[in-house]
């Protein structure tokens, strides 16, 4: 075994003995402010151990979503009647769908983008809107033409009054044209208005009358009307509650119909039926829009390539003038993929601050159509699409969003005004990984910290005890 003594010699740290060493005031000062050094170089590094870093890279994209991508949507338009809003999805490789509606909900709003109602329905009409098959060039005009100055006039006066808003250049106007004055002059034979006076065929040309259409929130022609008088006992302000037509426009259609709104009237009764009781119009019959406005919301799943999200009017009989569709809207909700959680979102964004701030980029905007352009204005909006993931130290995903870029930009267009929204998607995608901090290089750190301090404030402090030595030598040569 080796001796106490031979063991002493390999000692690195051999001690001085306390009655050779020697206190000063400037090395107290010193091993304070040398104490007070490590202590705050300890406390950032720790602070540095427990915070997260991350490192960002660029792969291409392996989504684990497939090849679909699923974009929610809920979008204001002030100006578009949920009669005919449609949401409409196209993309490059020839995709073209028309006119969603199993993911998609309709609310009539005001002007102010409040909801007037519940959800809207438009119904589904399984085949096109039939027409006369023989027009005769010439025929009697039996519709009554009503204006702004007699409107409410007749409207109060006949139990049951409907109204075709039509424009003399809409094609669809001039096919129902004819069935139209043929029905009027047979339900007039049947139901003298003088004598009998139960109902009214009536007309409204919307390129004269425009105030008058604008009221009663036509936009697309020909639009049918069915007013109620005895829809005045249900409401406090004497507004009518009245209902849009879709069926068939031939005579023979037009005729039945009348005669079920007929038989829906009861006999003997001051109050006027308002819901019609009949089996045969309830597909054909919807409650007209109260609003001009409509919020489209829901959600639809697109193939990741570029393609387009349209939001339009659209009808397959009726027409439109271009020139007065306006599609301004406002953006309440637009995102992509799955829906992230508020809570999981607040998170990430506790350690990553930049993520999450592209995910809802359009949320509260509005882009309105002052009129200063005219008509014919399409509102676009070019998004490129960027999906994130991220990864945390131990190698499962924290959170999988779709980040985007949007601009905006507004066009004329020769068709029918839309808002489309553009869609680019890239095919790279962003890794943001939490990376791992080890404890061994923790301890190297403090450890190195302690012994610089501790090095550095011994050469200060010998640099301060020869300075002082030295002066106070000089000193005695002066005074001898």
């Amino acid at each position: 075994m080796l001796s106490a003594s031979k063991l002493k010699s390999v000692d690195f740290y051999r001690k001085i003995p306390r009655d050779l060493t020697e206190a000063s005031l400037s090395g107290a000062g010193l091993s304070i402010v040398a104490a007070f050094a490590m202590m705050f170089l300890f406390g950032m590094e720790l602070n540095n151990y427990f915070s997260v870093t991350t490192s960002t890279s660029v792969i291409v994209d392996k989504s684990s979503d497939g090849d679909f991508l699923r974009i929610e949507f809920n979008i204001s338009f002030p100006a578009l009647s949920c009669e005919f809003a449609s949401v409409d999805v196209n993309d490059v490789l020839g995709t073209n769908r028309l006119n969603i509606t199993k993911t998609v909900r309709k609310f009539s709003i005001d002007s102010n983008l409040r909801p007037t109602g519940s959800e809207f329905h438009s119904g589904t009409n399984a085949n096109a809107v039939k027409h006369d098959d023989q027009v005769d060039e010439e025929f009697v005009e039996g519709a009554l033409p009503l204006t702004s100055q007699n409107f409410d006039k007749y409207i109060h006066q006949f139990p049951i009054t409907v109204v075709n808003f039509y424009a003399p250049w809409c094609s669809w106007c001039q096919r129902l044209k004819p069935s139209w004055e043929k029905t009027a002059i047979i339900m007039r034979e049947r139901y003298d208005p003088e004598m009998d006076g139960r109902i009214l065929l009536a007309k409204v040309d919307c390129t004269q009358e425009g105030d008058l259409c604008r009221r009663h929130h036509i936009q697309g022609y020909p639009s049918i009307r069915i007013f109620r008088k005895g829809s005045d006992v249900r409401s406090d302000h004497g507004h009518h509650e009245h209902e849009s037509y879709y069926g068939d426009r031939d005579t023979e259609s037009l005729v039945k119909t009348m005669e079920s709104l007929v038989a829906s009237l009861p006999t003997g009764s001051q109050h006027l039926a308002l819901e019609d009781k009949s089996n045969g119009t309830e597909n054909i019959k919807r409650p007209a829009p109260s609003t001009g406005g409509c919020r489209v919301e829901g959600f639809v799943r697109v193939k990741k390539v570029p393609g387009s999200l349209i939001v339009s009017a659209r009808s397959d009989a009726h027409s439109f003038d271009a020139s007065q569709m306006n599609m301004s809207h406002v953006v309440n909700h637009l995102s992509f993929g799955k829906k992230i959680m508020a809570r999981a979102m607040s998170d990430v964004k506790n350690w990553i601050p930049y993520i999450g701030s592209n995910h809802d980029r359009l949320n509260g905007r509005s882009f309105i159509n002052t009129r200063d352009l005219e008509g014919n204005v399409t509102i676009e909006h070019y998004i490129q699409v960027v999906k994130t993931e991220v990864i945390s130290r131990k190698g499962y995903k924290l959170i999988e969003e779709y980040e985007y870029t949007a601009h905006s930009s507004v066009a004329h267009s020769v068709n029918i005004p839309v808002a489309r929204f553009h869609l680019e998607l890239s095919p790279m995608q962003v890794i943001i990984t939490e990376n791992q901090k080890s404890f061994s290089h923790f301890i190297t750190n403090v450890c190195a910290i302690i012994g610089g301090v501790f090095t550095v404030a011994g050469i200060v402090d010998s640099i301060l005890h020869n300075t002082i030595r030295a002066m106070k030598k000089i000193e005695l040569g002066k005074n001898f």
